[in-house]
């Protein structure tokens, strides 16, 4: 795999990712919170994740081993610049909140919605909208410094 394909698979893995965190907690969560009631709107977001988070997952290992090839051609953390070593830092932190949300809060809200609790399920949601809160926030932080810092 060449540096350039590398580099390419590399963004559109960080677009899908911190795209998709965008579209969901701007525009989707202002619009599902104006229109649907709880239950309804709990019953979207947990068909949401469940078509958005393959992605993420695909976008993980993607930027993960696009992330190592790019840092290999340049020939190692060595001779990689400080915006390499933030970005894989900021990198981890989103990758370990994921797989909390995937592992901990997005099957409670599932189990929540298969027992028709409807009060677990909003703070379920809740719990994830903080987190892919914080994540969107990350993925934006690392978009900037690897532009300000390359």
């Amino acid at each position: 795999m060449s540096f350039a394909i590398a580099l390419m698979l590399h963004l559109v893995a960080a677009v899908v990712w911190v795209g998709g965190m965008f579209f969901a907690y701007v525009c989707l969560r202002p619009a599902a919170a104006e229109s649907l009631e709880p239950p309804l709107r709990l019953k979207l977001w947990l068909n949401t994740f469940s078509r958005f988070f393959p992605w993420v997952w695909a976008a993980v290992i993607l930027l993960s081993l696009t992330g190592i090839w790019l840092i290999v051609e340049m020939g190692g953390f060595a001779s990689a610049g400080i915006h390499v070593h933030i970005m894989l830092a900021l990198g981890v932190v989103m990758i370990l909140i994921f797989l909390h949300i995937f592992f901990v809060p997005y099957p409670r809200l599932r189990r929540a919605l298969s027992d028709n609790d409807i009060a677990n399920g909003a703070k379920q949601l809740g719990r994830i909208r903080t987190f892919v809160g914080t994540n969107l926030a990350l993925g934006i932080i690392e978009l900037v410094v690897v532009r300000l810092l390359r």
